[in-house]
């Protein structure tokens, strides 16, 4: 006889429910940094565009931590107990870290457009793999790759003469 607890749990096999949730750990530490990056970024942005930037990274910043719940959440339905402390998201994410200084408007941009088109580009692969385990899981990771592809469109068109100057200018250059 099934635990009440294992009772209750969607029904994939242990080793797909461990699959799975391998996946969402893997989403989940990049959210959570995501959400720290943005934080950071939002607090060492100057230049023109510091106002709208400044904004725009804290709505960022919620709409990532609503996401690492969402995808913390669904990986406890399943059965797999995620980690979202400091030390698992330190050693799990592959986002490299920020300068600790003040940071150009156009250093933020290019900063925050290449993490966060990275994240999107490595959930976009889990979410693939999540398709051929279960389709519930897999609709959790879509939900977040449109979530991170819209904030990428949204940020490529309101600051895409940034971005380009960014490319034109070397870090820390004139």
């Amino acid at each position: 006889m099934a635990s009440t607890t294992q009772a209750h749990l969607p029904s994939l096999g242990e080793h797909q429910r461990d699959e799975v949730g391998n996946q969402f750990q893997a989403t989940l530490v990049e959210l959570v940094d995501l959400a720290l990056a943005g934080k950071q970024l939002h607090w060492t942005v100057t230049g023109p565009l510091f106002r709208p930037l400044h904004e725009q990274l804290d709505e960022l910043v919620d709409a990532w931590r609503e996401l690492s719940d969402v995808v913390a959440e669904r990986a406890v339905a399943i059965g797999y107990f995620p980690d979202g402390q400091s030390a698992a998201v330190a050693s799990g994410s592959g986002l490299a870290r920020l300068e600790r200084d003040a940071l150009e408007d156009h250093v933020v941009v290019r900063e925050l457009t290449g993490r966060l088109a990275d994240v999107a580009e490595r959930v976009r692969e889990r979410m693939d793999r999540l398709g051929e385990i279960d389709a519930a899981s897999q609709d959790v990771l879509i939900e977040v790759v449109r979530a991170l592809e819209q904030q990428l469109w949204m940020i490529r068109v309101q600051f895409g003469h940034a971005v380009v100057d960014a490319r034109a200018r070397p870090m820390g250059g004139s």
